[in-house]
C-alpha cells in the first residue's frame, strides 16, 4: 500500500450522544491509536474500541456504555506509531513485498511523527 497523506489527527467536538468517530488515516494495529477527551488519555478497550486496523481507508473510534463523550468535549484521536521494528528478514528466505511496502510505511509514519 502506499502512505497518500500526512493525516495522523482527527479533532472532533463530542455532543453527549455521539459514539462513534472516524479517523482516515492507516494504522496497523488498534493500539495505535491514542485517544484524548478534554486532554485525558483514554483507554483502548475500557473507554473505546477500535476498528479498520490495516485498512487504507482508515476506521472507527467507538466509545464504549458509560464513556460518551459530553456536549461541548474536544474528542482527539492521534496515530502513535511504536518505535519498533517488527519484521524479521531472513537470510535466503522468500522476501514479501508486502512485509517491504509495510516496512517502509511504518517508516515514513514514523517520520510525519516526529515532523
Amino acid at each position: 500500500m502506499t502512505v497518500s497523506t500526512t493525516t495522523r489527527k482527527k479533532s472532533y467536538t463530542g455532543n453527549a450522544s455521539t459514539t462513534v468517530f472516524a479517523y482516515d488515516f492507516r494504522i496497523f494495529s488498534n493500539s495505535d491509536l491514542k485517544v484524548y477527551v478534554d486532554s485525558v488519555l483514554k483507554s483502548l478497550d475500557t473507554h473505546y474500541t477500535v476498528s479498520g486496523a490495516g485498512a487504507q481507508s482508515g476506521g472507527n473510534v467507538t466509545f464504549t456504555t458509560g464513556n460518551t463523550p459530553g456536549s461541548s468535549t474536544s474528542v482527539v484521536i492521534l496515530r502513535v506509531i511504536p518505535r519498533t521494528q517488527a519484521t524479521d528478514y531472513v537470510d535466503n528466505s522468500a522476501l514479501s513485498a508486502s512485509a517491504l511496502e509495510d516496512t517502509a510505511d511504518k517508516n515514513l509514519m514514523l517520520i510525519q511523527e516526529i515532523d
